[in-house]
């Protein structure tokens, strides 16, 4: 799992070198299949359940799971992009959110908090803590900034199958869920939008979009439970 993590955050970084203005977001995935390929991996979202691509690639008011396409990326724009790779039959799985160019302050603030929120649930993920603290974390970083949290999109298990046991909400009682323990691996992946929680799913039965219209940031690890500090398993 740290090989195919470490594929994956090298990917992210290749990305977030690559981007620009006027580029295609299928100019984009092909970079990203490419650069998996040639590491000795493979996408692990490509055809999973049907999906089209290697990359999720959404941006702005998209949450998750746009498709790239002849959609071209302009200056101004938040992009969030999500992948995943297999080595060995292990998955990786991270995402994260790239300015193009010069963004709002708004806009930038969202990242911010996201990545917070990213660091505060992962803070948690301790053994003999409850998943809920990871949940309330994000939860608390992410509200206090005058966000929201996505409650219908979670995060999850990973191993040998790309979503596992036990789900992770970004919201809820730091009482509820099971309690961690050592040797977990979970994909911890807060949602957080500028307005309200709820969003909606565009026809093409894939991207999820923000129900008002506001930007939405994304940010995600996988991690290993410890009995110290967690392990992120999607770093270079």
């Amino acid at each position: 799992m740290r090989k195919a993590g470490k594929v994956v955050a090298e990917t992210l970084n290749m990305i977030e070198r690559e981007l620009k203005p006027g580029m295609t977001t299928a100019e984009l995935d092909r970079l990203a299949e490419e650069f998996i390929c040639s590491h000795n991996a493979i996408p692990g979202f490509k055809g999973y359940h049907g999906f089209p691509a290697t990359a999720c690639i959404s941006i702005d008011d998209e949450v998750v799971h746009g498709i790239p396409g002849d959609r071209r990326i302009v200056e101004g724009q938040i992009v969030s992009v999500d992948l995943g790779a297999i080595v060995d039959g292990y998955y990786g799985d991270a995402a994260r959110t790239f300015a193009v160019g010069e963004i709002s302050e708004e806009k930038r603030r969202l990242m911010d908090v996201t990545l917070r929120s990213l660091e505060a649930g992962i803070a948690q993920a301790r053994a003999g803590n409850k998943l809920g603290q990871v949940s309330h974390a994000v939860q608390e970083v992410a509200e206090a900034a005058g966000f929201s949290v996505v409650r219908e999109m979670v995060g999850h298990g990973i191993g040998k199958q790309m979503h596992e046991d036990p789900q992770i909400p970004n919201f809820g009682s730091p009482d509820d869920g099971p309690v961690l323990e050592k040797g977990m691996t979970l994909a911890i992946e807060p949602m957080v939008n500028i307005g309200e929680y709820k969003v909606r799913q565009k026809p093409d039965g894939w991207t999820i979009v923000t129900a008002d219209g506001s930007p939405s940031a994304h940010f995600e690890n996988s991690i290993a439970v410890t009995d110290g500090d967690p392990v992120i398993l999607t770093s270079v």
